[in-house]
């Protein structure tokens, strides 16, 4: 998506321009009657549509990978991508995405940290995994990784 970030960033540019330009003039009226703003802002909506394609294509691709994203919002989808490097940024996410999980214990390993239990959202339930998992990858990677470790964990307590 780098082509359609360049894209928006040019987008917000034009955007506070206009806006600045409104702040000078001052009078609605002639704000809007000013030659071409019509045109300038059609065309900031049409570029604005390319872009959101773009966003819910990306979003799409990322939900197919791992299917509980199409239960998450846009807002915290965005996040949960944009902080996939950093799963300690994604854990609050957790009960969002992992019915009656509220969190992951984390334990630091080098660059990227390991998930060491699953900690319920209702009190103080947890269970310790049989094994830490190092979360490495891609976010929708990991993710998937952490849904076979509780599997694992829980059919090796039971």
């Amino acid at each position: 998506m780098p082509r359609e970030s360049e894209q928006f960033v040019g987008i917000d540019k034009e955007m506070k321009d206009i806006m600045a330009k409104g702040c000078q003039v001052l009078n609605v009226k002639k704000f809007c009657t000013i030659e071409g703003m019509l045109k300038r802002l059609e065309k900031i909506e049409s570029q604005l549509k390319v872009c959101e394609k773009a966003l819910n294509d990306f979003l799409d691709g990322k939900r197919r990978a791992f299917p509980r994203f199409y239960f998450v919002s846009v807002n915290d989808l965005l996040d949960i991508l944009s902080n996939g490097n950093s799963p300690e940024k994604i854990n609050r996410h957790m009960s969002k995405i992992y019915q009656s999980i509220d969190k992951l214990e984390l334990i630091p390993d080098g660059d990227r940290p390991k998930a060491k239990k699953m900690i319920s959202c209702v009190g103080v339930e947890s269970v310790d995994f049989t094994e830490p998992l190092k979360l490495k990858g891609k976010v929708e990677v990991y993710m998937q990784d952490i849904i076979d470790v509780m599997r694992s964990s829980l059919k090796k307590i039971a």
